[in-house]
């Protein structure tokens, strides 16, 4: 193949956030850029679905550090696409099967203050978690958020030394549970910590304590929800690229990527190869490597890392309003280790009792739903693994359907006037995310920040990986962060 290329042109496969924010960046570095998107829809997991007058958002729900994307904007000089924002208060409601249920206040004392009377612990005790959560991020994220995990300059950067200091401070040959259960002693709040470790997959009996910073972006940086929904964050991103002139090509799936001489140059997909600079994959690497012509493979570490969970989502659209539920709801399994153990084996349909998530848009967004009624996007976690039958999606309907009648005190199906269900190989078919995995990767080890994929080649000049499955990890935050890491190392176009 002929190399006569332009060497500032650039091709971004995948247009979820990572791949848009790539679109951005490389644009404001004077490339001309075009994302190739698989979809009819940019966004990837970050995307929406109408149905019968109900509108859910198809994939995250929260929103954490939003100056990430006000940076971007900013950069691309496009501040007044910064979505408007909702900060909210409750952060989440939690309910249980005894009955026992618990308002997390937005603020960090008010939460220690209302956690010790309703779990009849000492308030100091959840003082002092809250504030170890927000120390472990402050010394964590510029260590291992901030900058690639795979360059020499990283570990000889000061806010490294510094981490390194203090490492002792982030538990890290512990895990998340047996610190939570050390700290909290009682079961129901040590189960409402542990359940951060699900924000990346995780199981919070193997995942490491230094996930203990994950509740800080909630009680000191503030939990957010778009005035036009999480679609809001996907809708800004696609029009600050197009206003620079990035070509974004739908229904177009890269078939090859080309290198030669140990450089990328070209991407094919069905209707012919285009010649590029830089290539990007935005993109599972797991997906991406088949695509390498001559092939190279894909890093033994990688292949054999443990991949986060999945889930089954029944979006309902609910002819009634329940004033006991809020934005963010959690309904949790009495046995969570049973249930993290079930999650781990093939096959395996969704327990018994399983551990609900509720987010309800409509409480905040009333366009999200027709009048007198909400939105309901009613997610169990699932096996990352393959297939679930119709038997087991039925199965976990009627689970969810009993548990929550039961401590809602009304039969909920009953009120289902519109119904879109996603199980893990929708996800997969949606995302490009092998077995419908949600976040690549899961974090159930210490090293695994360290073992996550690059963003950039070891082997191929001009080749460079962004988005969940690649450092520093999959959510909005950590894919825009993907983004400009990957960015960092491509020098300007001349």
């Amino acid at each position: 193949m002929s190399l006569d290329i332009n060497k500032n042109s650039a091709i971004v496969v995948g247009a979820g956030v990572s791949g848009l924010a790539m679109g951005i960046r490389l644009a404001k570095k004077g490339y001309s850029v075009q994302i190739w998107e698989q979809n009819s829809f940019v966004g990837g997991k970050l995307s929406e679905h109408w149905e019968q007058g109900y509108r859910f958002d198809a994939g995250p729900s929260l929103f954490t550090l939003p100056e990430l994307l006000e940076e971007l904007l900013e950069l691309a000089g496009h501040s007044d696409l910064m979505p408007e924002l909702i900060r909210l208060d409750p952060v989440c409601r939690y309910f249980w099967n005894d009955g026992t249920r618990f308002d997390a206040p937005a603020n960090p004392e008010s939460f220690a203050e209302q956690a010790a009377k309703t779990f009849q612990v000492h308030k100091n005790a959840v003082r002092q978690q809250l504030s170890r959560s927000n120390e472990i991020y402050g010394i964590s994220a510029p260590v291992f958020l901030y900058r690639s995990m795979h360059r020499l300059s990283t570990y000889l950067n000061t806010d490294f030394l510094k981490g390194m200091l203090k490492i002792h401070r982030l538990d890290v040959l512990k895990t998340l549970h047996a610190v939570h259960r050390s700290r909290l002693k009682n079961p129901k709040l040590v189960q409402l910590f542990d359940r951060y470790a699900t924000y990346n997959g995780s199981n919070p009996y193997k995942a490491p304590a230094t996930l203990q910073a994950i509740p800080s972006l909630e009680y000191f940086k503030g939990a957010w929800l778009p005035k036009e929904g999480m679609i809001a964050i996907t809708k800004a991103l696609e029009q600050s690229a197009i206003r620079l002139g990035v070509k974004i090509e739908l229904n177009r799936s890269a078939t090859a990527i080309h290198h030669n001489q140990g450089k990328a140059n070209a991407a094919e997909w069905s209707g012919g190869t285009e010649r590029a600079g830089i290539v990007v994959s935005a993109i599972d690497v797991q997906r991406f490597y088949p695509l390498l012509n001559p092939a190279l493979e894909l890093p033994e570490r990688i292949k054999a890392a443990e991949r986060s969970t999945s889930a089954l989502v029944f979006n309902w659209g609910m002819s009634a309003q329940f004033p006991e539920l809020d934005v963010h709801n959690i309904f949790f399994a009495d046995d969570y280790q049973a249930e993290f153990k079930a999650l781990s084996i093939p096959g395996n349909g969704i327990t018994p009792d399983p551990t609900i998530y509720l987010f309800i848009s409509s409480k905040r967004i009333p366009g999200d739903a027709p009048q007198q009624s909400e939105n309901w996007f009613t997610m169990v976690n699932a096996p990352g693994i393959g297939t679930l039958t119709q038997e087991q999606i039925d199965q976990a309907r009627e689970r969810i359907r009993q548990k929550l009648s039961r401590i809602l005190g009304k039969d909920v199906l009953e009120h289902v006037q519109a119904e879109w269900i996603l199980q893990p190989a929708d996800i997969a078919r949606r995302t490009g995310s092998p077995d419908g995995a949600l976040y690549g990767p899961s974090s159930n080890s210490t090293w695994s920040a360290f073992n996550r994929h690059a963003n950039e080649s070891a082997s191929i000049n001009g080749l460079y990986f962004t988005g969940g499955s690649v450092h520093p990890g999959g959510g909005i935050p950590l894919c825009l962060l993907s983004a400009k890491i990957a960015c960092s190392q491509i020098p300007s176009a001349s």
